[in-house]
């Protein structure tokens, strides 16, 4: 009996030692490997099925190519309380985010950044239909503050895409204090004499790498989830992405999609009651393997003359439960609706004890 209990007590106390490892990598995750890699910004924006009702020709819009053009984008720093982001006005991708409050084990001095460009990590969208911008079209900054002033509550930046048409598309982000929730607003002004019904889509491009300081003895997932109310939380392996295998829901008319890694993700979470489409694929025209997964949605119709916007949130922040449980809430509540989004935390093969002990770790912190 003793000896049982004496076992119990090596078992237990060993679980508290990787779960304190754990909170200490939690608070001082080391950045991405910073290797240098061709563009997979050329790759050809997504279409979505017929099974979407799509207005949408078959072939994808036209749109800049080649890597010398995105390596030469200018980007936009854009800086709140909690993070510093740069927006490529090459497709108005997100291609960099560093955190304020999350170091760098290696050098306390540098923030950890879970967006990262020379990691190939990016979140993008676009416009699918008509030649709409994508997230290979060159944007114009519209002039206005890029930094979260004292006692602001939100911070706006506009990014205006060459007219088409007469149509005219500007990519809007909101940043709000105090909040690693993103709005990312679609607005088009149809100056054209016919209809504009086209589809947007969300994705994240990002490398097969797992990150640094990833331990080997808590082993965690990395890579793209998807979660709807049918078929519940999915985790999809790079490694099938790649070969042509993975298997995931692809149709729904709730759900977001996800890219996880130990302590952080970033999620696109469409409006609930809204048709969508996701997918993941392999990106070619990268030194290092290189997947895309997002999502596609329909656009309300813009008729002559009309101004129409549509948004997405998109989290990109650490995986905090308490966090994770508020978004999670119906939108009546204070959440938006993202049902299933605490799900994306993962303690690896400590779960049984370590989500009790985290919460009480995170209370004291």
């Amino acid at each position: 009996m003793d000896n049982r209990r004496l076992l119990l007590l090596l078992i237990f106390s060993f679980s508290l030692v990787m779960l304190w490892d754990a909170w200490q990598k939690y608070n001082q995750p080391k950045p991405a490997v910073p290797p240098v890699a061709a563009s997979a910004s050329t790759a050809p924006a997504p279409q979505p099925s017929a099974s979407l009702h799509s207005p949408v020709p078959a072939t994808a819009p036209e749109a800049p190519s080649g890597v010398a053009a995105a390596q030469a984008a200018e980007t936009l720093t854009v800086k709140t309380d909690l993070y510093t982001a740069e927006v490529s006005l090459r497709g108005g991708d997100i291609v960099r985010l560093v955190f304020n409050d999350y170091k760098d084990t290696e050098s306390k001095s540098k923030d950890f950044a879970l967006f990262e460009r020379r990691h190939q990590y990016a979140a993008q969208s676009g416009l699918i239909g008509d030649g709409l911008a994508t997230h290979k079209t060159v944007f114009s900054p519209v002039s206005g503050s890029r930094e979260l002033a004292a006692g602001a509550k939100t911070l706006e930046l506009r990014l205006q895409a060459p007219a088409v048409n007469g149509v005219k598309v500007t990519k809007i982000y909101t940043f709000n204090r105090g909040s690693y929730l993103i709005d990312v607003t679609q607005e088009i002004d149809n100056g054209s004499e016919k209809d504009v019904a086209v589809h947007a889509y969300y994705q994240f491009q990002r490398d097969t790498k797992a990150p640094e300081g990833e331990s080997r003895m808590v082993s965690t997932f990395t890579g793209p989830a998807v979660y709807t109310e049918e078929d519940k939380y999915q985790k999809v392996h790079f490694a099938d992405i790649e070969a042509g295998k993975a298997k995931f829901v692809t149709q729904a008319n709730n759900g977001w999609i996800a890219m996880v890694q130990h302590y952080f993700v970033a999620a696109w979470i469409p409006p609930e009651k809204l048709p969508r489409e996701f997918y993941m694929r392999k990106l070619d025209g990268s030194i290092d393997p290189t997947v895309s997964a997002g999502v596609i949605v329909p656009v309300p119709v813009a008729a002559p003359g009309a101004k129409i916007a549509f948004s997405v949130p998109l989290y990109a922040g650490p995986q905090l439960q308490s966090t994770l449980d508020h978004l999670a809430l119906p939108k009546a509540e204070g959440g938006i609706g993202a049902q299933g989004l605490p799900l994306v935390v993962d303690y690896g093969w400590l779960t049984i004890v370590a989500a009790p002990i985290f919460w009480c770790l995170q209370a004291i912190h």
